[in-house]
């Protein structure tokens, strides 16, 4: 059964830092590309930023280049986003996606709250 648990949602200040990780269980996780993304109600879900199977790859979205930054350990099968410098409209539910390359195989964390709020 294919699982992805993200954790390390809060509340925290304008100007704060969080650290996402996302957790997998029953793939084979250095096959798949990993991506964040992230949704606030009433909107749809946005990507955030992505990396490749062999980290070779990262990739942002222009809202948050230069503020966040995404790696991997394979060895933990664990994705993380580090966010630095957050900003209010940062605030959303932040999924992670296992992908699977040049497919449409993959599959959805169910979330983590993130708010950035004085």
């Amino acid at each position: 059964q294919v699982q992805l648990v993200e954790s390390g949602g809060g509340l925290v200040p304008p100007g704060g830092f969080l650290r996402l990780s996302c957790t997998t269980s029953g793939i084979i996780f250095s096959l798949y590309n990993m991506g964040w993304y992230r949704q606030v109600p009433g909107k749809d879900r946005e990507w955030v930023a992505s990396i490749s199977s062999d980290s070779r790859t990262t990739k942002y979205a222009d809202s948050v280049k230069g503020r966040f930054t995404i790696s991997r350990d394979n060895r933990k099968n664990t994705v993380y986003l580090q966010m630095n410098s957050l900003k209010p409209e940062d605030t959303a539910v932040y999924y992670c996606k296992a992908s699977v390359p040049h497919t449409d195989s993959h599959a959805w964390g169910r979330g983590t709250q993130v708010t950035v709020s004085s």
